[in-house]
């Protein structure tokens, strides 16, 4: 329910504020300064938890005051029945205890419920006899959610709460493990220490004989590093005379952002054993205002965890990671990349999936042939660390030298000494070729020069010549490179030093100096113990050449122990709850049904796939979900729709997000969804991005054009990308055969840099695929409201096989304004099979005959 407007919401006078305060005060001073309630035995696991609300008064009474530990602070509904607030717990819960202190507008009738998904619910307290003050209700009940609906007021005002409290347990209800102290003898910083004799460290080293003192300021801190995310059930802060009177316990998965769990602004010193719920690696005492006029003073820093609740980071990769040692044979590691590739060579639509992992070093007389599904990676910090002197090859020999369906496979991050002098990567769709180092030419073409329809490179160097030969489009960006050989209809580089000047269309060359905004792939790599470790680079502006030329790629290291590492068969509430926890996400190679949206939350969480791990939703549900927060890095992922439609396979950000991310930008990078091909699927979108600032980095976006389950009512879909967010930027957009627009682009400041579609090959005829008046839908539509909006290098293809006759009105759809600018536009009729009559609304000429020539347009307006 929304909140009434303004209008018929007045602010509370300030004297009936007054009136309400006195009355309460003469009934019961609990509702002036309410008590803590006291603890029950489960601890308390809403505190600092998202909550939201059905409406608020005003600005001051939001939902999350309900939540935040303060007793001088409340959540007010709106003036109208019925009103709810809920809280988040971020996983499920043995739920069983809620405490509600009301201020003077209580419920007269009310129900608290609990719910898994946050939209069945089950009711687990009912009363119509509220009388407000502080109700203290045992309740028994499982769930991620709990919420208190009220559905009668007690007065002509809203429901309002100082605090909304709910107790239980997680996993599985295994308790406080209060015997074991994680805090002791665990690495602790502090913001300032009073002298050398009073370290951080002495307030975990399990002695109440030292102390850790701070400079006499505010604010002051101390931390630990408890080694890896827990999740937390007691603090207990052991004062010395120097205490705070006002703190907060914060907790933190990287040390950088945190969640406050606990708060007070009236600490009397002594013990405070403090009940919290929370997660994290780093837990902090953060205090605010000294009790004396002295620092802040522990003898001891106690941090309690709940063992049995804690999912673990890190662990096994799986069997479908094969990991290979320079200690190895040669004929050992070739015999199993070619049991791999015998797999995988021609299974475009199997269920197998790997990632081909080399450690540092050097590897000699291999030949490794890349199939379906198949990743391989070198684990250095560096390209240069793993030294192939041989080959990494794609080819297409199983389509009889064509390589328009060499789609799903990768290959990163390690160096190359080809054995003829050039490396043959022969791909289409949908296969990055990111941070390699190859050491001679590269050859996109596959054997005999049969065609291929496109390709993606970043943050590479061939310092030979990159040779499209028949590859018909091609983007690379922020790489070196010592030359192109040739362009068939479109070759657009960004900040690719030795990239050819723009002469598009003849040749076919568009180049930008520089990327405006870009961060290469988060990677796994091995540190100098040998443990894995996931680097996640930083982001670039305007960058020119691959980021590691000139030393070490820049960014931060993440330990394995700090993700989830998930295999086929987990299901998504374990993944909810890992990324509830605190955990990043790895997902290990093959198949994943998603029966409930996997909705990640937390800022900087990285969601990082090897070896094409696929996501299939069950039963209609959106598979992923990112909160408007910063710096998401999504990576490595294939989304599968079901035979259930889908709204969306992938949603960044919520309807109307609105924060501006642009310090710290979401990222969706070697992201791909497919519609049918595999079996029946259906999604109404792919990817909707509605976070400001976000960078899409790669993706392919494909409503199936063979394979099974496909048909014009068969895998339904209407369009690949929707982009709502404003300043969005796109490099290497693949978006193809969707049943209306292809790309809907409705934020302002966007920028497009490589776009490559096909139409749909099977509308049933033209009064089938009617746009309003005109024939067919744009590839790509700039809403007509956007002001502003640039791209570069954008083809779209027509190969109507149904019907022939087809027309297409146009390939592009904007608004014709000073600030939408494209450069290096074209159609291409595939054969003559239909034609497309303008390039850009109505500009250009007509796509058609049999010679499959492109229609260009250099600039527009």
């Amino acid at each position: 329910m929304s909140p009434a407007p303004p209008h018929l919401s007045p602010p509370r006078p300030p004297l009936r504020r007054l009136l309400a305060m006195l009355a309460a005060l003469l009934a019961t001073v609990a509702l002036v300064a309410p008590p803590s309630p006291v603890r029950a035995a489960d601890p308390l696991l809403s505190q600092g938890r998202p909550t939201t609300a059905s409406s608020v008064e005003n600005a001051g009474t939001p939902a999350g005051n309900a939540t935040d530990g303060n007793t001088g602070t409340r959540w007010a509904s709106a003036f109208a029945d019925p009103q709810w607030i809920q809280v988040d717990l971020g996983a499920t819960a043995t739920v069983s205890r809620v405490t509600l202190v009301w201020e003077a507008a209580y419920a007269r009738a009310y129900q608290i419920q609990t719910s898994t998904d946050g939209a069945t619910w089950t009711t687990v307290f009912s009363t119509a006899a509220g009388d407000g003050g502080t109700d203290d209700l045992t309740v028994t009940g499982t769930g991620r959610y709990v919420r208190m609906t009220g559905t009668a007021r007690a007065t002509a005002y809203g429901y309002s709460l100082w605090e909304f409290q709910v107790y239980g347990a997680t996993g599985g209800g295994s308790g406080c493990d209060t015997a074991t102290n994680a805090a002791q003898g665990r690495p602790a910083t502090a913001s300032s220490s009073e002298n050398a004799g009073t370290p951080a460290a002495a307030a975990v080293d399990g002695s109440a004989t030292t102390r850790w003192a701070s400079a006499a300021s505010d604010p002051q801190w101390l931390q630990v590093d408890l080694g890896s995310v827990r999740t937390l059930c007691r603090v207990v802060l052991s004062w010395e005379a120097a205490y705070g009177r006002a703190y907060q316990i914060q907790t933190s998965t990287d040390g950088a952002a945190w969640t406050t769990v606990y708060a007070t602004t009236t600490g009397d010193g002594g013990t405070d054993t403090l009940t919290v719920s929370g997660s994290g690696r780093y837990v902090r005492m953060y205090g605010t205002a000294r009790a004396t006029g002295w620092g802040y003073s522990l003898w001891e820093l106690t941090v309690n965890t709940a063992g049995g609740g804690t999912i673990p980071g890190g662990g096994s990769l799986g069997p479908n990671v094969l990991t290979f040692d320079p200690s190895m044979s040669s004929a050992s590691i070739q015999s199993q990349l070619d049991a791999v590739f015998r797999t995988q060579e021609s299974n475009q639509f199997g269920t197998q999936r790997y990632a081909l992992l080399f450690k540092p070093g050097d590897y000699s007389g291999i030949n490794a042939q890349i199939g379906f599904y198949t990743s391989i990676m070198g684990l250095g910090r560096n390209p240069g660390d793993v030294r192939i002197h041989g080959d990494v090859t794609v080819d297409a020999g199983w389509f009889n030298g064509n390589a328009t369906q060499n789609f799903w496979r990768s290959a990163s991050n390690m160096q190359v000494f080809p054995s003829a002098g050039f490396t043959r990567w022969a791909v289409s769709q949908a296969a990055p070729f990111r941070r390699m180092d190859i050491q001679g030419d590269l050859n996109l073409a596959p054997n005999g020069y049969g065609w291929a329809s496109g390709g993606y490179i970043a943050d590479s160097r061939v310092t030979g010549v990159v040779q499209p030969y028949s590859q018909q489009q091609w983007y690379t960006r922020d790489s070196n490179v010592g030359g192109y050989l040739n362009a068939v209809w479109n070759v657009t580089s960004s900040g690719v030093v030795g990239a050819p000047a723009t002469s598009f269309p003849n040749p076919a060359y568009t180049t930008l100096a520089q990327t405006p905004v870009s961060r290469d792939v988060p990677y796994l790599y091995l540190d100098g113990s040998g443990n894995y470790q996931v680097f996640v680079p930083s982001t670039r502006t305007n960058a020119s050449g691959a980021s590691w030329l000139g030393g070490a790629t820049p960014g931060t290291s993440v330990p394995l122990s700090q993700f989830y590492v998930a295999k086929p068969g987990d299901s998504a509430a374990t993944i909810n709850a890992a990324l509830a926890q605190g955990l990043n996400l790895l997902f290990t190679p093959g198949i994943y049904p998603v029966s409930q949206t996997i909705t990640v939350n937390r800022p900087g969480t990285v969601v990082l796939g090897i070896g094409y791990p696929t996501l299939i939703p069950q039963n209609g549900v959106t598979p992923m979900t990112v909160a408007d927060v910063d710096g998401v890095r999504l990576a490595g992922l294939l989304f599968d729709a079901g035979p259930t439609n889908s709204p969306v396979l992938l949603q960044v950000g919520p309807a109307g997000s609105t924060a501006s991310h642009a310090a710290n930008p979401t990222s969706i990078q070697d992201v791909f969804f497919r519609i049918g091909g595999a079996g029946a699927g259906k999604a109404t979108t792919s990817l909707v991005v509605n976070q400001n600032d976000a960078l899409i980095d790669h993706i392919w976006a494909w409503r199936g054009d063979h394979g099974t389950g496909i048909g014009w009512t068969v895998n339904t879909a209407d369009t690949g990308l929707i982009v709502n967010g404003n300043n969005v930027t796109a490099l290497g957009l693949f978006v193809e055969h969707y049943q209306k627009y292809e790309v809907i682009w409705n934020g302002n400041n966007g920028r497009t840099i490589f776009f490559q579609n096909e139409l749909p090959y099977d509308p049933p005829s033209a009064s089938a695929w009617m746009n309003g008046s005109r024939v067919g839908y744009a590839a790509f539509k700039v809403a007509d409201a956007v002001t502003s909006f640039e791209g570069w290098g954008m083809g779209s293809y027509c190969y109507f096989n149904v019907d022939p006759t087809i027309a297409a009105y146009h390939g592009f759809e904007a608004p014709t304004r000073a600030g939408v600018r494209f450069h290096s536009l074209l159609t291409v009729s595939l054969g003559g099979n239909g034609s497309i009559t303008h390039v850009i609304n109505d500009t250009g000429g007509t796509a058609q005959g049999t010679n499959t020539v492109p229609v260009n347009v250099v600039s527009y307006p």
